[in-house]
């Protein structure tokens, strides 16, 4: 069983940076990812790791911007976002999944964090 909690979000000016974080308890898994709903869409893949850190995978519009990376002494993944955008704006979850995968897809990945809310003001 692995639970995940993510924290960091908030309300930041176009331009500006955040840093999210995701703390895993339980077991650790293989590969973690962050997605992200904005409002009226569904949600989409943002950014993976291996839990190894020797891969790392990203959607084509935050690759430049945003970077993921794990902390494996405190069982924690982060999402630092780097001049962030209007169209940023969404709930973005952590995930976990016992297997790798290039897959941008969410299926697969067994275990969600419950949300955290980035808004980008213009």
């Amino acid at each position: 069983q692995v639970q995940l909690v993510e924290s960091g979000g908030g309300l930041v000016q176009a331009g500006g940076s955040l840093r999210l974080s995701c703390a895993a308890t339980g077991r650790a898994y293989n590969q973690y990812a962050w997605f992200r709903r904005a409002p009226g869409k569904e949600r989409e893949f943002v950014a993976a790791i291996t839990w190894s850190g020797a891969r790392t995978y990203y959607r084509d519009s935050v690759k430049g911007r945003f970077t993921i990376t794990r902390e494996n002494a405190k069982n924690t993944v982060y999402l630092q976002m780097n001049i962030l955008k209007p169209e940023d704006t969404a709930v973005y979850f952590c995930a976990a999944r016992p297997s790798f995968t290039d897959s941008h897809s969410e299926v697969g990945y067994d275990y969600w964090g419950q949300g955290t809310q980035v808004t980008v003001s213009s």
